[in-house]
C-alpha cells in the first residue's frame, strides 16, 4: 500500500509539472505597448508610428461612426458595432482569445493580429536572432503574414467587401527593418 501511495504522489507532482509547463508553452498575447517599445522611432523604421497612421489601429473606433452604425444594421447586426461579436472577431486583436488581460479593443488591428502573439518571440534575443537568421521566428510563434492571414477579415463576408487586391494591400501597409 506504501508504494503505491508514493506512486500515486509521483505521478501527481508529475502530472502537474507537466500540466504547468503545457499551460506555459501556449503564446500570449503582449499588447501593442509591449511592441512599440522595440518597434518605434526611426532607427526601427518608424513601426509603430506607420501602423497608427493606418485604418488597422483605427479599426474598433471605426465601428463607432454613424456610417459603421448603418451598416451593421444593414447587415442585420443588432445593438452596438463596437459590442457586436461579428464586427469585433476583425476589428479587435485577439478577440475570442484570451487576450483581455494584455490587449484593450481600442489598440484595434495591431500587431499580434497578423504576427501571432507574441510572448514567445518577444525578447530582445529571440528578434535578434530572428532578424540575423539564426532562429526560425515560426519556432517562437512568429507570423509571417500571406495573403490567406489577411483574408480571414477582408473576405466577401465583410458588408464593407471590395475586391481585395493581396500585392497592392501589402504595398500600403508595407513596414520592413531598415537595412542595416
Amino acid at each position: 500500500m506504501k508504494k503505491f501511495f508514493v506512486l500515486m504522489m509521483v505521478l501527481a507532482v508529475l502530472f502537474m509539472f507537466v500540466n504547468a509547463f503545457a499551460q506555459d508553452s501556449k503564446a500570449q498575447y503582449i499588447g501593442v505597448k509591449k511592441c512599440k517599445m522595440c518597434h518605434k522611432g526611426a532607427k526601427k523604421g518608424e513601426i509603430y508610428e506607420k501602423w497608427t497612421k493606418r485604418g488597422h489601429a483605427k479599426a474598433f473606433t471605426t465601428l463607432g461612426t454613424d456610417e459603421a452604425k448603418k451598416v451593421a444594421q444593414k447587415a442585420g447586426v443588432k445593438g452596438d458595432p463596437q459590442q457586436a461579436a461579428e464586427c469585433l472577431v476583425c476589428h479587435v486583436t485577439g478577440y475570442k482569445a484570451d487576450a483581455a488581460k494584455t490587449l484593450t479593443m481600442e489598440e484595434g488591428v495591431s500587431c499580434e493580429a497578423c504576427h501571432g502573439a507574441g510572448s514567445k518571440y518577444k525578447s530582445l534575443k529571440v528578434m535578434k536572432g530572428i532578424t540575423a537568421g539564426t532562429m526560425k521566428g515560426a519556432d517562437y510563434g512568429l507570423i509571417e503574414p500571406d495573403e490567406k492571414t489577411c483574408k480571414t477579415c477582408h473576405n466577401p463576408k465583410s458588408p464593407t467587401y471590395k475586391e481585395f487586391k493581396f500585392e497592392e494591400a501589402v504595398k500600403k501597409i508595407a513596414h520592413p527593418l531598415p537595412a542595416k
